[in-house]
């Protein structure tokens, strides 16, 4: 068992100085990038920048908060947590209570507040498949229904994300939790009958609605729709090949004038390839990696004293946020069919910034308590 302690708390600095690197860089890049826009609608530039700095500091006092709960309180909590997120999902459909936002129902508005589902969604997700895995680590690895029992669970909470729809956050919920499903021993024929079933099922929505297919297939060919459904691609490239090596200099964007829509949230890793360039673009690739290495790290040496469900927390985590990155900077550069999600702890959204901060503060907890042993 790992040992409590309260005082003094160990923090991990190397994973604090790649969040706060890409923090910073998150911050400088939604102050470029939403000038123009934030001047065009509030009549000053700076008030997407006031509010990302808001939620930075939001964040920041959440990851504080959470690093002082202990673990067995998120793992008694897993199944509640994951109730609450699919009452969330059902809300959210409902015309008069969830907020439209570019043609999805992903927003329930609370007052002036509001909050994207799918961010808790993906949130407690994690929680509840690590403590699943935990209590039923051996029917996982030996039967079929240890497999099947958590992949019916997110399958109704894919149905519903698609219902919004999100797309983006169901390709990451899903392949984060294979991925925990995965290193947790589930078997191999286990993952290509799903594969076969998930094509399939695409096979069939391609069939029965051609629209989406040619939606989902614009990336490929952007420049013969680049007016219409490659528009927002096509603009997104030209970012990437002004830029060059070294960029066109921090403010210096053309695209951002009204060219490329999104430019401070889903595509602002192109106005930061516009502008700083591929040195700037390897920065921020290097600084996810690093991300993703010390994650796993803190998890792989939990696994190695026992504590499982810290481990798949950890894991977990850094798959989620990874993942979203590369999905995002996929998704930008035009490798990637175009889906609405943001680049963590750097594009502009309270929901995406606060629930990315708690897990790391969660992942902070879990290294305390491994260093206190």
């Amino acid at each position: 068992m790992i040992r409590k302690k309260s005082l003094p708390f160990i923090y991990d600095y190397w994973l604090l100085a790649i969040v706060f690197a890409l923090l910073a860089f998150g911050i400088l890049m939604v102050a470029s990038a939403s000038m123009v826009i934030s001047d065009q609608q509030f009549h000053m530039p700076f008030h997407f920048l006031f509010h990302q700095v808001a939620y930075v500091i939001t964040g920041g006092f959440l990851a504080f908060f959470v690093t002082r709960i202990p673990l067995m309180v998120w793992e008694r909590a897993g199944p509640y947590l994951l109730i609450l997120s699919l009452f969330l999902l059902l809300l959210v459909l409902i015309p008069g209570i969830g907020r439209e936002v570019n043609g999805s129902m992903r927003w329930l508005g609370f007052g002036p507040l509001g909050i994207q589902v799918s961010e808790f969604a993906k949130f407690s997700v994690i929680i509840y498949l690590a403590g699943y895995l935990v209590r039923r680590e051996d029917e996982v690895r030996v039967q079929f229904s240890g497999f099947i029992k958590p992949m019916v669970v997110l399958g109704v909470v894919a149905i519903l994300l698609l219902l919004e729809p999100d797309f983006g956050a169901t390709a990451v919920i899903m392949m984060t939790a294979l991925g925990l499903m995965f290193l947790s021993g589930a078997r191999l024929w286990q993952f290509l009958m799903l594969m076969v079933l998930v094509v399939g099922a695409l096979t069939l929505l391609a069939v029965v609605s051609p629209y989406r297919l040619l939606r989902l297939t614009t990336f490929m060919h952007p420049w013969a729709n680049q007016f219409n459904s490659g528009y927002q691609l096509t603009q997104s490239l030209i970012a990437f090949g002004r830029g060059g090596v070294f960029g066109v200099g921090l403010g210096n964007s053309i695209q951002k004038l009204f060219y490329l829509p999104e430019a401070h949230t889903d595509f602002l890793f192109a106005v930061l390839a516009e502008e700083l360039g591929l040195i700037g673009e390897l920065i921020v690739i290097g600084l996810f990696l690093s991300l993703f290495l010390k994650m796993m790290s803190i998890g792989r040496r939990v696994w190695r004293i026992g504590e499982n469900f810290a481990a798949y927390l950890c894991y977990g985590f850094a798959m989620w946020l990874v993942m979203q990155a590369v999905i995002n900077i996929g998704v930008n550069s035009g490798v990637l069919p175009t889906k609405g999600l943001t680049l963590p702890f750097m594009s502009y959204g309270g929901s995406s910034m606060l629930f990315n901060c708690i897990a790391i503060g969660i992942v902070l907890r879990i290294y305390h308590e491994v260093v206190t042993v």
